[in-house]
């Protein structure tokens, strides 16, 4: 089934692209969510439409997680469900930028097991089903083979590096980098473009889900700010952080982490 399913989000992310393209960033209409939850655009909502009427027709016995559909406790007794983020970088969106990304994944009983990330304005498709490996436009990938965490590229947020979040609050060294979507970035260290991602506040489950199941099947270790295997379709969608590297490097920077910081704050 993982097969299937993965075709299946293949088919839908693509035709995503299409419809989100259609937008012109910047000029796209947008909204602030209520409760400082961040912006929504017109293309979101298109893009979220058009998955919520043809994922659960193509799989009516899934259940449905996506940002921009209002919750409910009916997932909660699904084994399978479909968890979505119609576009992941709003704001870059918003800007016109090319670094936004659909991120699609099905989980089963709490573990992913088909998963797409794609960026249509960069004509990138990263792909992975349980037990078949990851792969970007059709090709194998692999998590990067760096184990000196002093030589690692890291993708995280400024605020990761407070000396709070850190043991003894010693900040270790290695080389920070950015990119705006969440998805994108688990997408990168699945690739080995980067060495390794970090994110210490809570995390919404769509932003996270496609990417955990792309960084395992790519040889990776995904795990929250614990070293805990991510578990999906929580009564709370949020995961309490993310760490995701190839073995050596994760296992570092867990060892590194303050298990007793509180996380950064939404």
């Amino acid at each position: 089934m993982p097969a299937a399913d993965l075709q299946l989000l293949i088919d839908a992310a693509l035709e995503a692209g299409k419809i989100a393209t259609r937008y012109s960033g910047d000029t796209a209409q947008r909204w602030d969510k209520p409760g400082g939850a961040g912006p929504v655009t017109e293309a979101d909502l298109a893009v979220n439409a058009m998955l919520e009427q043809r994922l659960p027709f193509a799989r009516p016995g899934y259940g449905w997680l996506s940002e921009e559909t209002e919750d409910n406790s009916a997932r909660l007794s699904k084994d399978r469900l479909f968890i979505i983020d119609p576009i992941d970088g709003t704001r870059s969106f918003a800007e016109g930028s090319r670094t936004w990304a659909h991120s699609l994944a099905v989980a089963e009983r709490g573990e992913v097991t088909a998963a797409v990330i794609f960026l249509p304005r960069r004509d990138l498709l990263y792909a992975a089903a349980k037990g078949q490996g990851a792969t970007l436009n059709g090709a194998p990938i692999r998590v990067s083979g760096v184990s000196a965490l002093e030589t690692a590229e890291i993708l995280a947020a400024k605020p990761n590096l407070d000396p709070r979040h850190w043991r003894q609050g010693e900040v270790p060294e290695f080389k920070r980098v950015y990119r705006p979507s969440l998805a994108y970035r688990l997408a990168l260290v699945g690739q080995g473009r980067f060495d390794g991602m970090l994110t210490l506040r809570p995390s919404w489950e769509w932003d996270i889900a496609a990417g955990d199941l792309i960084i395992r099947e790519a040889g990776g270790t995904c795990s929250d700010r614990l070293g805990h295997p991510l578990r999906f379709n929580n009564a709370n969608p949020r995961l309490n952080g993310v760490i995701a590297a190839g073995a050596a490097v994760h296992q570092i920077l867990r060892a590194r982490l303050d298990p007793d910081s509180t996380g950064i704050r939404p």
